[in-house]
């Protein structure tokens, strides 16, 4: 995946949010203004890819803590610099929830949902914009998750409760969305 391929799948991206709609247009509009828009050196923005992580009954979502903000928050991280942002997805998901990637099935390759938020500043990094890339998978919720060491905490969390642990915008279009899936179910 490469620029173009990002800029194709938010093109074909489709939303019924209109924050997350006017992401997708940030988006795209960085995306085409920013060759190197993959590295996390690219201040104040740049993209990075993240999953939600759905039991299989789509019941409960794999949320962690995140060591350095010390918020909750779903599988996610940095391209540094590789260009296919599901593939940064993937790894970060297998990476930060222990598990082996074989274990980690993507549900579909098209977008589940865009958000850009900062990220505060840490010891490692000033204060910065995500353009944040998400897509859908699905693990096992009866697998052991043992984690890594950039959470404090990480497990299953019921859908219903998910907005106690993380109650941002984004939160609740990924548990409205996962809803829907649900239904479809």
């Amino acid at each position: 995946m490469h620029r173009q391929e990002l800029l194709r799948l938010l093109e074909q991206h489709q939303t019924r949010f209109m924050d997350e709609a006017g992401f997708v247009r940030r988006a795209i509009a960085f995306v085409e203004q920013h060759p190197d828009c993959f590295k996390r050196e690219l201040l104040p923005t740049h993209v990075t890819g993240s999953a939600w992580v759905v039991s299989p009954d789509r019941s409960h979502v794999l949320m962690l803590h995140h060591r350095k903000l010390d918020q909750w928050f779903q599988p996610g991280g940095h391209a540094d610099g590789d260009a296919d942002i599901l593939r940064v997805a993937l790894r970060e998901t297998a990476e930060e929830s222990g598990i082996d990637p074989s274990h980690v099935t993507l549900l579909s390759d098209a977008i589940f949902d865009v958000d850009i938020h900062w990220t505060p500043a840490t010891a490692d990094a000033p204060a910065h914009e995500h353009i944040d890339i998400r897509f859908l998978v699905e693990i096992d919720d009866g697998l052991p998750i043992p984690g890594n060491d950039e959470s404090h905490e990480i497990g299953w969390v019921g859908l219903h409760e998910a907005m106690r642990f993380n109650n941002n915008r984004s939160t609740y279009r990924m548990v409205d969305k996962t809803r829907q899936l649900r239904h479809a179910f």
